[in-house]
């Protein structure tokens, strides 16, 4: 290194040293002109791009990059129905849509969480942060052991600088005890060390040619909140990715008065997790007690918007006593270790069929489902046994049945008004004699003879609650049944509030990583919180000489990032400091 002599330097500090030798004026430059050393740029072998390669997976931005990746990446999951939570949505799906639903299930849009790419992009993310955070951390310590920095040279080029003379004990008149503390310019720094220590910084005395100066640091609680974050945000991943494989989420379909009990083999879907066990599975029985909907009647604009609905439930435990509880749309219910939440509701009417001889050969209440918000529903009954042949019906029912112009039926309002339910009868092959697994809301009638409804030139079967119809060709009757409590009394022929049964979508969740995500969650918002508002600063104090041999209190900070009141914090130090220095006040 060598100091610089020309005349430019005049305006430079007088240590001022030239980072680089001037080059020599034969000696090439980058681009082959004179006066600059040559270069030659090393070339990257495999390890050094996959260390070029970890760098950028590991940045910041890179992470930030990810997680918005992320975001995105799970939107299709709340466009279209998945099969985790939704599998009957992702049936009716295929039926709606036959032919887009096969490209979207080729990319794996019914199972966006469980998905390749999501997977993917979700492994990345890990693995950013962890590069991120492990490096940061231990800087971060080391920081917090290091002393703060040496003092400036000159602290006239920082933030908020200000000066403030040091009175001596030669410019008293009657000098005092007091006064006499501030004689010296070290004690004035040790007092402006002391004031700042109490007020959260670290501090670090020096003394460089006899001007003492204190140098003072705070703020380091930002990084800690930031690293908190990250962290934290990594350990919602890991709680997420590890406690979600031993979880579960089941879907199950009850009906007014019915009950489900927490088996395996009681469940409509089931979906484990990946080390998930079933003997975990804690016994109790769930009994739908009554499915209570409330729909907007006032308001002439949302005639029949749902406004509340609310299953009433009854929850036993093995060996204890039934307790009621109640489920809510976003209030779901808490009972042995799972979350019981109310997804979806509808109608099933309970229907008995009966051959020739009137020997009841099927009785249930079918769980219909619903196909637009009036609640007009499809629902499909199988008679396998008990007739000559077997038989099945698809069934449409209108809550509140009206006749549109183009004589079709719909259903005007969701509530029980006016019901009537319309089937189709079949008769043939179900396709279930093989073991071939089939939905229970469909019906394939390919190896089946329509007897009614749609070119058979007769017409569907039409029932309101409590009506017997005779099937075609001498099967054998249909019977519609009123299940109102007072379904026998002349009062009731014109009140169909209860004479059709409800049923109530249930889906129980069992995770076990909740309270760690809660628990991440908060830490992920303090942390956020502590590195958006907590300053991180430095400030100095120094007792500088004048070329008069007069002693000024030099003032300065320096703000890592924005720091809009570091100038004003510098101002209030130098006038407290200074005043106190000033009127020879001491701790």
């Amino acid at each position: 290194m060598s100091q610089r002599s020309d005349p430019d330097a005049l305006s430079r500090p007088a240590d001022h040293i030239d980072s680089v030798e001037p080059a020599a004026p034969d000696r090439p430059t980058v681009d082959g002109g004179p006066g600059a050393a040559s270069v030659t740029r090393p070339k990257l072998g495999p390890l050094g791009w996959l260390r070029f390669a970890w760098r950028q997976l590991t940045s910041m931005r890179t992470a930030l990059l990810l997680l918005l990746l992320l975001a995105i990446a799970a939107v299709p999951g709340s466009l279209v129905p998945q099969r985790s939570s939704d599998p009957n949505g992702v049936t009716q799906y295929f039926t709606d849509n036959p032919d887009l639903a096969p490209v979207l299930d080729r990319f794996q849009l019914f199972d966006v969480y469980t998905s390749a790419w999501f997977s993917a992009v979700y492994l990345l993310l890990f693995l950013s942060l962890i590069g991120c955070v492990i490096p940061r951390t231990k800087h971060h310590f080391e920081a917090l052991r290091a002393r703060p920095p040496w003092t400036p040279a000159r602290l006239s080029r920082l933030a908020g600088y200000t000066e403030r003379p040091l009175v001596s004990t030669d410019d008293l008149d009657t000098p005092s005890p007091a006064a006499s503390a501030t004689r010296s310019a070290g004690e004035a720094i040790d007092r402006a060390a002391a004031e700042l220590k109490r007020a959260g910084y670290r501090v670090e005395r020096y003394d460089v040619r006899g001007e003492p100066s204190v140098s003072a640091e705070r703020g380091y609680l930002r990084e800690t909140g930031n690293l908190v974050f990250h962290t934290a945000l990594l350990g919602v991943l890991v709680a997420v990715g590890i406690g979600g494989g031993f979880g579960f989420s089941g879907q199950r379909v009850v009906v007014e008065g019915q009950s489900f009990v927490n088996t395996l083999a009681a469940y409509d879907s089931f979906n484990p997790g990946r080390f998930f066990d079933d003997t975990n599975l804690d016994p109790y029985r769930l009994t739908l007690e009554e499915l209570d909907a409330v729909y907007e009647t006032r308001n002439q604009q949302a005639i029949g918007q749902p406004i509340d609905f609310t299953a009433r439930v009854s929850v036993q435990g093995q060996g204890g006593a039934p307790t009621d509880a109640t489920v809510k749309v976003n209030e779901p219910l808490r009972v042995f270790g799972t979350d019981v939440y109310l997804l979806g509701n509808g109608y099933a009417p309970t229907i008995t069929v009966r051959n020739p001889d009137g020997d009841v050969v099927f009785t249930d209440s079918v769980p219909f489902l619903p196909q637009d918000a009036n609640l007009t529903s499809i629902g499909v009954v199988k008679v396998p046994d008990g007739l000559d042949e077997q038989l099945g019906m698809v069934g449409f029912f209108y809550p509140t049945q009206t006749t549109l112009g183009s004589g079709a039926y719909a259903s005007s309002y969701p509530d029980l008004v006016y019901p009537v339910l319309t089937l189709n009868v079949y008769q043939g092959d179900l396709g279930i004699d093989e073991g071939t697994p089939t939905s229970v809301y469909t019906l394939d009638p390919t190896s089946m003879e329509q007897l009614t409804g749609g070119e058979t030139g007769v017409d569907s079967i039409e029932l309101m609650p409590g009506d017997t119809v005779e099937l075609p060709n001498g099967l054998g009757s249909v019977t519609f049944e009123d299940v109102s409590p007072d379904a026998g009394s002349d009062a009731a022929a014109d009140v169909y509030s209860q004479s059709v049964s409800r049923f109530a979508s249930f889906d129980i969740h069992d995770d076990p990583s909740q309270g760690w995500v809660l628990a991440f969650a908060v830490l992920i918002l303090a942390g956020l919180l502590v590195s958006l508002f907590v300053p991180r600063r430095r400030m100095w104090v120094k007792a500088a000489r004048r070329p008069d041999g007069t002693v000024v209190l030099e003032y300065a900070g320096l703000a890592r990032g924005e720091d809009p009141g570091l100038e004003e914090a510098v101002r209030a130090f130098a006038d407290k400091h200074a005043g106190k220095a000033q009127d020879g006040s001491a701790d």
